[in-house]
């Protein structure tokens, strides 16, 4: 089974760790164990701190204590303290330490960690059921359009019913209260919705089947290495984290961190990543699809009323 990795950063400093764990393993001739499973909670201590004041069998166990060479990698600023951090250790019997995968569905994830913006931009696969009701004036807060004989969410409206129960831009709607929506047009699930009991509208839904995530990480100076024009990725700054990752231009920014910010000004979007942690997930979706998909919406309609709240966790 391959193993899964967040971000390029990720499988690259991961290979190095688990080539370090091995030259370890082989210099103290001890039984060779998977280097990603348990590490010896004692540090290998050089023959220069031996006999220095400073060194104390007290001090805190560093996990590969000779990563100096991790320090400003690709573009990070990494130390041992910060990889280790994010490697989730927990303890186990003995002296010794185990590592436990941190990042959604067990990947590893020496330098992203259990990423919370990552976690919650997650496209799930499968399927899910959705119990949807309508507010006080029958209003669900819900815009569907039809593509290429499937339904779609075109708008999600902030503090909505459908806000609430977490649907996004670019779901699929599969089915309204048990129908079939394979060949609807925009007109008849405007009338299926309007049609439906305000208590109670049962949907199956498909996260996001034309969007995709990347995750990267901020170099030393706080940027990943994209410029965006009216929402859309336009170029990538070469040997960026973007780059490497396979960010693509011509794809528009759906969500940052999981926070949709469809129709917001680029000078917010850009607010909006600088404020985020050095890990930035973005959500995109090609230019031909969002314009289809967005057509007949306002820029003005999308921005005052696109739910732009950060979501659950």
């Amino acid at each position: 089974m391959s193993t899964l990795y967040p971000s390029l950063e990720d499988m690259k400093v991961d290979q190095i760790l688990k080539v370090r764990a091995s030259l370890r393993l082989e210099k103290g001739k001890e039984t060779p164990r998977p280097p990603s499973l348990v590490i010896s909670q004692k540090p290998e201590i050089p023959e220069s701190r031996q006999n220095s004041s400073l060194s104390s069998f007290s001090d805190p166990p560093v996990l590969y204590p000779n990563l100096s060479e991790l320090n400003d990698y690709m573009g990070l600023s990494l130390s041992s303290e910060e990889v280790q951090k994010n490697l989730g250790l927990v303890p186990a019997s003995g002296n010794a330490m185990v590592l436990a995968p941190s990042a959604p569905g067990g990947m590893v994830a020496p330098v992203t960690g259990g990423n919370l913006g990552m976690h919650r931009a997650e496209i799930k696969p499968g399927l899910r059921e959705v119990h949807l009701c309508k507010d006080e004036r029958g209003k669900t807060g819900l815009k569907l359009r039809n593509i290429d004989k499937g339904l779609f969410v075109q708008l999600v409206k902030a503090n909505s019913p459908a806000a609430l129960v977490g649907l996004r831009f670019g779901d699929q709607i599969l089915q309204i209260d048990g129908k079939d929506c394979a060949g609807w047009n925009t007109e008849k699930a405007k009338r299926a919705l309007k049609k439906a009991s305000p208590e109670k509208i049962v949907m199956v839904v498909r996260d996001r089947p034309f969007q995709r995530t990347v995750t990267m990480h901020k170099d030393s100076t706080g940027h990943v290495g994209f410029i965006i024009k009216k929402g859309q990725i336009s170029s990538l700054v070469r040997g960026s984290s973007a780059a490497r990752n396979g960010l693509l231009i011509n794809h528009y920014i759906c969500e940052v961190n999981g926070q949709n910010v469809i129709g917001l000004k680029d000078k917010e979007i850009t607010d909006v990543l600088m404020n985020a942690d050095n890990i930035i997930t973005l959500t995109i979706i090609p230019a031909v699809i969002y314009e289809h998909m967005i057509r007949k919406l306002s820029s003005g309609q999308v921005k005052s009323s696109m739910d732009h709240s950060i979501p659950n966790a």
